[in-house]
């Protein structure tokens, strides 16, 4: 097994997993969003009871902070190696058929996302379950109202807009191309493939972007 870490083609595979593990979670994680279009006690039901300070929501927390630390970490060695094997001319390609700006600039693309993900962590995640966790002062049961409090600044809603744009553009490549490097990679696959990961990506980030904005302007919670 160790030609999983050692070599390219493990490398890749190891990063196609934990990408379309995370796709996963976001699938999971636009879902519960919606809910905030409906009911406000449904999802603080969902947030403190479910997914709070308890062993399955932590040992949850952490698989998935396992699986975005690995896909980062490969994403930089799997970069850093194309760059150092064909640099200046690591887009070339012999090839007729245009690369896709997405593929261009997947790394861009995943360093904004990242950043994005910090500041979306301490804006959600640190002031619920952390604080709860560790019994510190300040943690906000009511976590619909604080997604509330939060998307309400003009500011916030274009930095969740436009950062879920470029996750549109990261998953759009990245969900098939995950699929190409595990195997699925024929003609008649590959074609099929595209067009899913384009609907998947575009159901999962538009799913963000209409939450977003349904909450910044006041109407969530329609079962009020």
């Amino acid at each position: 097994m160790s030609w999983l870490i050692k070599s390219s083609i493990g490398r890749k595979v190891i990063q196609s997993i934990s990408g379309l593990f995370l796709i996963l979670f976001l699938l999971f994680h636009m879902s519960m969003n919606v809910v905030l279009i409906f009911s406000h006690e449904t999802y603080d039901f969902l947030a403190n009871e479910i997914l709070g300070a308890n062993w399955w929501a932590i040992v949850g927390t952490l698989i998935i902070g396992l699986g975005v630390g690995v896909h980062i970490i490969y994403a930089i060695i799997l970069t850093l190696q194309n760059w150092k094997a064909r640099g200046r001319d690591r887009y070339a390609s012999k090839s007729k058929t245009p690369v896709a700006w997405s593929s261009k600039n997947m790394f861009v693309l995943g360093v904004f996302i990242a950043l994005f993900l910090i500041v979306h962590m301490y804006q959600m995640w640190y002031q619920m379950q952390f604080k709860d966790l560790f019994g510190m002062e300040g943690v906000r049961h009511d976590g619909a109202q604080l997604v509330v409090d939060v998307l309400s600044q003009t500011w916030v809603l274009i930095a969740y807009v436009v950062a879920f744009i470029a996750l549109w553009f990261h998953l759009n490549h990245g969900f098939w191309s995950a699929l190409h490097s595990v195997g699925w990679n024929n003609d008649i696959w590959m074609k099929r493939l595209k067009r899913l990961g384009y609907f998947v990506s575009t159901l999962i980030v538009l799913g963000f972007i209409v939450v977003a904005i349904a909450v910044h302007f006041g109407y969530s919670n329609l079962l009020a």
